[in-house]
């Protein structure tokens, strides 16, 4: 652990946001790095927890406490961890990730995830991508199951990080929520930040970032709602926050509301949410793709005795409703070429890896 780095601000340095002052002293890395310590809790100003965008005073008392100590290539080491491949070629791997695998190491994470697996899947791959984050774009928490993309080289990373932050790819999950929802589709559009006292949380907040999260009922009984859902922007647990807005949690979700004796009685102790689908233009061929995850046994199941599963597996087969696409995703989605369609492999895959009830649809998108 780093000392705790104490300043106190002078005349020539009031009036800058903290990130590029922080940033300026050179001691804690690149922005993007100070972002990450800012979030983390690591950066309080006058005895409060601070904000990137915080605009510095003369005579503040800035101290920056990095509690956490972050992952070197010594902490993470290969693993013989088994994945669910849904779809893979020479420059992509998709793959279903099971609920309880964490994507990257952090502490008290170091070993068991998904960059484990990766390191020992690839050990003889190029060394162009970060061994920390090999090929990893974008992510799901812990307790979240369904559809990752991984990259295989470093140009594949990028062109996809492009499209995610461009916002053309689209992801459909699926949600069982608390609940009767009073719109059976809507648009959610509350901004989003870090909750100022609980550091683990997210909230809706005035002067958070900009967030979208669209959302169709599929189906409600006995108090619970099954409902689509699709992001349009990428916040941190932003569909787990935007649903407990409205007031209805995701069951099991410990964190926003949705945990506690009654999803302990339904025997479902993690967020019951899923990645279903991702749909994006696969950055070497041009061709647009979609690639569907199968239910996990446990949601299956919960959604099995609440008489749900029929109805949730054939909302996986749907089309999406018009309303669940933004611009930027039907520019992107426009016929090239031709189109790939991932139906025969996928499927195959899946029904290797879980013959109950997982059966995937590929459709051409």
């Amino acid at each position: 652990m780093m000392d705790v780095f104490t300043v106190t601000i002078e005349r020539a340095d009031a009036r800058q946001r903290l990130d590029r002052f922080l940033a300026g002293v050179g001691t804690w890395g690149t922005r993007s790095q100070v972002h990450r310590l800012i979030a983390d809790g690591g950066v309080w100003i006058d005895g409060v927890p601070a904000k990137p965008s915080s605009v510095l005073r003369c005579g503040q008392c800035v101290e920056v406490r990095p509690a956490r100590r972050h992952p070197s290539c010594a902490d993470v080491m290969p693993e013989a961890i088994p994945l669910d491949v849904l779809h893979e070629d020479d420059w992509l791997l998709i793959i279903n990730k099971p609920p309880g695998l964490v994507v990257h190491p952090a502490p008290g994470h170091w070993q068991g995830t998904l960059v484990s697996a990766l390191l020992h899947r690839w050990q003889s791959r190029p060394a162009d991508l970060d061994p920390l984050r090999p090929g990893i774009v974008h992510r799901l928490d812990k307790d979240t199951s369904g559809v990752l993309v991984i990259a295989k080289d470093a140009a594949t990373l990028a062109a996809l990080g492009a499209q995610f932050r461009a916002r053309e790819v689209s992801k459909e999950y699926l949600a069982l929520v608390w609940g009767t929802l009073r719109e059976r589709q809507g648009e959610i559009r509350r901004p989003i930040g870090r909750h100022p006292v609980q550091r683990k949380r997210m909230s809706v907040r005035a002067g958070g970032r900009a967030a979208i999260t669209r959302y169709e009922v599929v189906a409600d009984t006995n108090g619970m709602s099954v409902v689509r859902v699709w992001p349009q922007t990428g916040r941190t647990h932003q569909i787990r926050v935007h649903l407990a807005a409205l007031g209805h949690p995701v069951v099991g979700d410990a964190l926003y509301g949705g945990g506690g004796a009654r999803a302990a009685a339904l025997a479902m102790s993690r967020q019951a949410l899923h990645a279903a689908r991702i749909e994006f233009v696969h950055p070497h061929t041009g061709k647009s793709i979609g690639v569907s995850a199968g239910l996990p046994d446990d949601l299956l199941g919960l959604l099995d005795r609440m008489g749900l599963a029929r109805l949730a597996l054939a909302s996986l087969t749907s089309p999406r409703p018009s309303s669940s696409v933004s611009p930027q995703q039907q520019r992107a989605s426009r016929p090239r070429a031709s189109e790939h369609d991932t139906r025969l492999g996928t499927a195959r895959s899946s029904h290797r890896a879980s013959p109950k009830l997982r059966s995937l649809k590929e459709e051409r998108t």
